[in-house]
C-alpha cells in the first residue's frame, strides 16, 4: 500500500558527521577545548556533557577514557587496582551469560586476532558476573552485554567494571527487574512522542497493529545490538551518558520518524511493518537525529507525556526539567509523574464542586510558549537536556576537585 509522504523529520544534513571541508580543523579545535576543561579544576563537568552531545561527540576512546567516569560521577582514584575473583561456578547466572558472550563475536573489531578476542570475551563475562555478585538486586537480561561489551572496548575491564555498575543501578536499573513490566512501560512512550510530531505515520502504524516490540533492542542494548559499525555506537553512548536516562526511547522515536516514506509505502500489515521497522538502516544520519532526539526531549518532556497520557484536563504546573531525584529511575519519574498527575486531578475534581479554588493556566501558557519558541537548532536543545541530565544524575560527593 501506497501512502502520500506528509512530512519529514530527517533528511541528510551537513551537521551528519564531521564531513565538511574542515572538519579536520573543527575536530582539532574541540580536541583540544575538551582537554583544557579536563585540565580545569573543578572539572565543568556540565561543559563536558555539552560536548559529548553536540557535533562529533567525544571524538576518540582517549577521551572517552576521561569523561564517561565523569559523566557518571565514578571516581577513577576509588576503583580498585586489582577486581575480585568472580566464582563462576556458583553463579545462578552463568550459563546464560556465557552462552551470550559466545554469541558477541560480531561485537568485536573485525580481523582481531582469536586469541585476543577470547580473552575479551573472558574479561566481559567476568564484568557481568561481577556486578550481579554485588548487586543481587540485578537480574540479568539477554542484551545487557551488547552494552558491556561496548565500555569494556572503551575503557578495559578495570574501569568498565566501575561504569558498568554505576550504569546498572541508574540508567538501566527498569531493565534489570525481575519482570519486563517497567521495560514495556517505557516502550510505551515510543508512540505518544511519533504521534506529537507526524500523527500520519502514528496512525498508520497503529492500523498495522505494530506495536513497539520492533524497538525493544533498541532500547535495552542502547542500539549496540543493532550497529554495524562501533563508531556509530559509541557515538551515540557519548549522547546517552550525557542526558537524561529515558533520550534512547526518543532517540527511537527519531529512527522512526525519519523513515516515515518507508513507513507509509510499506503495507498496513503487523508483521511486514515490524520486518521493516526491526531493521536500521546503517547510513543514518546519526548527528541530525542527535539533533531532533535533543530538540524533541525539549518540547515533549517525559513529564509532559506523562500527564498527557493520564488524559489530564486539570490546570497543573509545568515542571519540565525537573524530572528526577537523586536515586531516582528513569521509569520511576514517570510513575512519580503519574502519582502528581492523580493528586492534580483529584484537586481538580473537588474544585469544580467548588471546594477548593480552580488555579489559573497562565503560568502553563507561558511556560508552553517559551519551550515552542526555542530554536530547533542543537545549542538550545543541548542546554535543557544537559540541565535536565545534571538534575538527574547521581549526585555524589564532589570527586573531580
Amino acid at each position: 500500500m501506497n501512502r502520500r509522504k506528509s512530512r519529514s523529520l530527517g533528511a541528510s544534513s551537513p551537521l551528519n558527521g564531521l564531513g565538511t571541508q574542515d572538519a579536520e580543523s573543527r575536530r582539532k579545535r574541540k580536541t583540544t577545548e575538551i582537554w583544557q576543561v579536563l585540565k580545569t579544576r573543578p572539572v565543568d563537568v556540565a561543559a563536558l556533557r555539552r560536548m559529548a552531545i553536540s557535533e562529533g561527540g567525544l571524538l576518540n576512546d582517549e577521551i572517552r577514557r576521561q569523561v564517561w567516569p565523569r559523566l557518571l560521577n565514578v571516581s577513577v582514584d576509588d576503583i580498585p587496582e586489582q577486581l575480585e575473583p568472580v566464582d563462576r561456578d556458583n553463579n545462578k547466572d552463568f550459563t546464560q551469560v556465557l552462552l551470550d558472550v559466545q554469541r558477541s563475536l560480531r561485537r568485536f573489531p573485525p580481523g582481531m586476532p582469536a586469541e585476543q578476542r577470547e580473552g575479551l570475551q573472558e574479561e566481559l563475562t567476568d564484568i557481568i558476573l561481577r556486578v550481579l555478585v554485588k548487586n543481587p538486586q540485578l537480574h540479568y537480561y539477554q542484551g545487557y552485554h551488547d552494552i558491556v561489551v561496548t565500555f569494556l572496548l572503551v575503557l578495559g575491564e578495570r574501569l568498565a567494571t566501575a561504569l558498568v555498575e554505576k550504569l546498572s543501578t541508574h540508567h538501566l536499573r527498569d531493565f534489570m527487574d525481575p519482570t519486563m513490566d517497567n521495560t514495556k512501560h517505557i516502550l510505551n512512550y515510543l508512540m505518544p512522542i511519533i504521534e506529537r510530531v507526524n500523527p500520519e505515520v502514528y496512525d498508520f502504524m497503529q492500523q498495522a497493529e505494530v506495536g513497539t516490540i520492533f524497538a525493544l533492542s533498541w532500547l535495552i542494548t542502547w542500539f549496540g545490538h543493532v550497529l554495524s559499525d562501533f563508531r556509530h555506537v559509541v557515538r551515540l553512548y557519548d549522547f546517552f551518558l550525557a542526558c537524561h536516562p529515558l533520550m534512547p526511547i526518543y532517540f527511537a522515536a527519531v529512527i522512526v520518524l525519519h523513515r516515515e516514506e518507508e513507513v507509509l509505502d510499506c503495507e498496513c500489515d503487523m508483521a511486514m511493518m515490524h520486518h521493516l521497522l526491526s531493521r536500521i538502516p546503517q547510513d543514518l544520519p546519526y548527528e541530525t537525529l542527535i539533533s531532533r532526539a535533543g530538540d524533541l526531549f525539549v518540547q515533549f518532556p517525559p513529564s509532559e507525556l506523562a500527564r498527557e497520557r493520564n488524559q489530564l484536563t486539570a490546570v497543573s504546573t509545568f515542571k519540565d526539567f525537573e524530572l528526577a531525584s537523586t536515586q531516582q529511575r528513569p521509569d520511576t519519574v514517570l510513575r512519580q509523574r503519574r502519582k502528581e498527575i492523580q493528586q492534580q486531578q483529584k484537586r481538580a475534581l473537588e474544585a469544580q464542586r467548588g471546594t477548593v479554588a480552580v488555579v489559573q493556566p497562565t503560568a502553563r501558557r507561558f511556560m508552553r510558549l517559551a519551550v515552542m519558541g526555542l530554536t530547533v537548532a542543537l545549542g538550545a536543545a543541548a542546554l535543557a537536556v544537559v540541565n535536565s541530565a545534571l538534575e538527574w544524575a547521581p549526585k555524589l560527593d564532589l570527586l573531580f576537585p
